[in-house]
C-alpha cells in the first residue's frame, strides 16, 4: 500500500514580479499537480480578465471563498493549488495557513527587483513573456515613498506567514527568484509536496522579462541610490519587542520643522489641513516626513520634549471621506470595481460625477457602509484599507512604535491645535480651510439609515471613543 500523501492542496504564496508565472508553469508541468493561478485575486479568476473558473463566479466566491477551493480540489485530479498574493482575500489565507494539510511554498524575490519589474510592467503593458523576441522596453522610474510602500506590504505579508508557521508549528519550502529555474529545487519542491514525478526540464514558456542590470533598468538611478541609502535595511534601530508584530506606519508620520511637534495623521482625516498648519509653525516653517523608525528617533532626539498627537473624525463623517476620495474619485480603481460587481453599487464615471444626484449617492454610500461591516469583520476578499481601517485600531497601531501624547476631536480641532501651540511656545498660525470632497457633501445626502449602518460598521470606535450622531460642524 503506497504511503499517504502528506498534503491534500497547497498555496504559493508570493507577490507580483516574484516569478511566480515561472513557478506555476513547472508545477502544472509535473503530473498530479494542478496550480490554479490567481485563483482568488480580487479582480479576477485565475487569470486576466476571467470572470468565473470551474463554475464558480466573482459574485459567487465574493460569498463564499472555499466553495473555489472545493471545485477546485473536486475538478483535478491528483494535488490542487494556487497562486496567492499579500491583496488577495484574507480569509483564505488565514484557512490556508491554519491549515496543517495545505502545502505553504512561499516564493521570494529581492524587493528591489520585483519593484523595477512591477514598474516597468506597469509602463510596459507586458506582464508576461513567452516569447523574447516580442519583449517591450522600458525603464522604471524610482519612487523612494513608493518603494517604501512596497517594502512595507512585502514585510508585512513574510511576518504573517513566518509568525503563522510558528505558532502553529508548521514548516514551508522556501523557494528565491534565483532558485526557481533550477532543476534539483524545483525537483525537491515536488519531494516537499509528496509527488512522484520529477521534471526532467525546467519548463521554457515564460521567459524573463528583465535580464539587464538593476540601474540599466531604472531612468533615475541617482534617486534610486539616495532613496536606498535611507532605508535602515537592518533594521539596527529597533527595540527588541516580543509582543505580537504590528505596524505603526511611522513613514505616515509628519513633523514640524519649526516646532517640537509630530502628528500621527488618521487616513480619511483631516490630513491635508494638519500638514498645512504643521508646516506654517515656527521660525522655521516646514515638514519633516517619510521618516523610517531611525529618522523617527533621530527628530525625537533632536527635539526633546516633543509632543505627538493625533485627530479622530466621526466614523460616519470618515466613512463619507474615505467613499468621496477613494470610491467617488476612482483613486480606488480596483475596489470601485469590486464594488460595483459584488456589492451593485451603481457609480457614473468619475469624470461625470456632475451627474450624480444627492438621492443616488445616498444609496450607494449607505451600501458601501454595508460594504464597510463585512470588510472591517474579515468577511470580504478585499483588504482593510487604511482611508476607513478603524481609528481604534490604527492609534493602538501607532502606540507600538510612538504613542501619542494628545488625542484631539476634529469638531474641536481648533481649540486643540492651540493647545499644542502653547505647549510647544510658539504662535499659532490659522488652520487651513478644508478642500471639498467630491460628490455632495454629507449633510446634503445623510439619512437615519446611514447614522445606524455607520454604527454597525464602526460599533468599536463608537463606544471607545463615546461617538454620538454625525452633527456638521463650522
Amino acid at each position: 500500500m503506497p504511503p499517504a500523501r502528506p498534503f491534500d492542496r497547497f498555496i504559493v504564496l508570493a507577490a507580483m514580479r516574484t516569478g511566480s508565472n515561472f513557478l506555476e508553469a513547472n508545477l502544472n508541468a509535473l503530473p498530479g499537480v494542478t496550480c490554479h493561478g490567481e485563483a482568488f485575486n480580487p479582480h479576477f479568476i485565475g487569470k486576466k480578465d476571467k470572470a468565473d473558473y470551474m463554475g464558480i463566479t466573482l459574485e459567487m466566491r465574493e460569498d463564499d471563498p472555499f466553495a473555489l477551493i472545493a471545485a477546485m480540489e473536486d475538478g483535478t485530479d491528483g494535488l490542487s493549488g494556487f497562486r496567492f498574493f499579500h491583496d488577495h482575500d484574507p480569509r483564505v489565507l488565514d484557512r490556508m495557513l491554519a491549515d496543517p494539510r495545505c502545502a505553504k511554498v512561499v516564493l521570494t524575490r529581492n524587493p528591489l527587483e520585483s519593484y523595477v519589474s512591477l514598474k516597468i510592467a506597469q509602463a510596459t503593458g507586458q506582464w508576461k513573456l513567452g516569447d523574447a523576441r516580442r519583449r517591450r522596453e522600458g525603464r522604471a522610474h524610482f519612487d523612494a515613498a513608493e518603494f517604501e510602500a512596497h517594502v512595507i506590504a512585502l514585510q508585512d505579508f513574510q511576518v504573517q506567514i513566518l509568525r503563522s508557521l510558528q505558532t502553529s508549528g508548521q514548516t514551508a519550502y522556501w523557494i528565491g527568484y534565483e532558485d526557481v529555474g533550477d532543476l534539483a529545487v524545483l525537483n525537491g519542491l515536488a519531494a516537499f509536496l509528496g509527488v512522484s514525478a520529477r521534471l526532467e526540464a525546467p519548463d521554457d514558456s515564460v521567459k524573463k522579462q528583465n535580464p539587464e542590470p538593476l540601474e540599466d533598468l531604472v531612468e533615475n538611478p541617482a534617486e534610486m541610490a539616495a532613496g536606498l541609502a535611507r532605508l535602515d535595511r537592518f533594521n539596527l534601530s529597533r527595540t527588541p519587542n516580543f509582543e505580537p508584530r504590528r505596524g505603526a506606519a511611522v513613514p505616515s508620520f509628519i513633523a514640524a520643522t519649526g516646532a517640537p511637534l509630530i502628528c500621527l495623521p488618521i487616513k480619511g482625516g483631516p490630513e491635508a489641513q494638519l500638514r498645512g498648519w504643521l508646516a506654517a509653525l515656527g521660525d522655521t516653517p516646514g515638514l519633516a516626513e517619510g521618516m523610517n523608525q531611525k529618522a523617527l528617533k533621530q527628530w525625537q532626539k533632536a527635539n526633546p520634549g516633543a509632543r505627538s498627537f493625533t485627530v479622530l473624525r466621526h466614523p460616519l463623517a470618515r466613512a463619507h471621506a474615505a467613499f468621496a476620495e477613494r470610491i467617488l474619485s476612482g483613486a480606488a480603481g480596483e475596489v470601485r470595481g469590486v464594488l460595483k460587481r459584488a456589492w451593485k453599487i451603481d457609480l457614473p464615471p468619475p469624470d461625470r460625477l456632475h451627474k450624480l444626484t444627492p438621492e443616488a449617492q445616498a444609496e450607494a454610500f449607505l451600501k458601501f457602509l454595508g460594504f464597510l461591516k463585512g470588510n472591517l469583520a474579515g468577511q470580504t476578499s478585499v483588504r482593510i484599507d487604511a482611508s476607513w481601517a478603524s481609528q481604534m485600531t490604527v492609534i493602538q497601531g501607532f502606540s507600538t512604535q510612538l504613542p501619542p501624547d494628545l488625542i484631539l476631536r476634529e469638531d474641536r480641532l481648533a481649540e486643540g491645535l492651540a493647545y499644542l501651540a502653547t505647549e510647544a511656545g510658539v504662535p499659532c498660525p490659522p488652520l487651513p480651510a478644508a478642500d471639498p470632497l467630491p460628490g455632495h457633501p454629507l449633510a446634503a445626502i445623510l439619512t437615519p439609515d446611514h447614522e445606524a449602518a455607520a454604527r454597525e460598521a464602526y460599533g468599536r470606535d463608537y463606544m471607545a471613543f463615546g461617538f454620538g450622531d454625525w452633527v456638521p460642524f463650522r
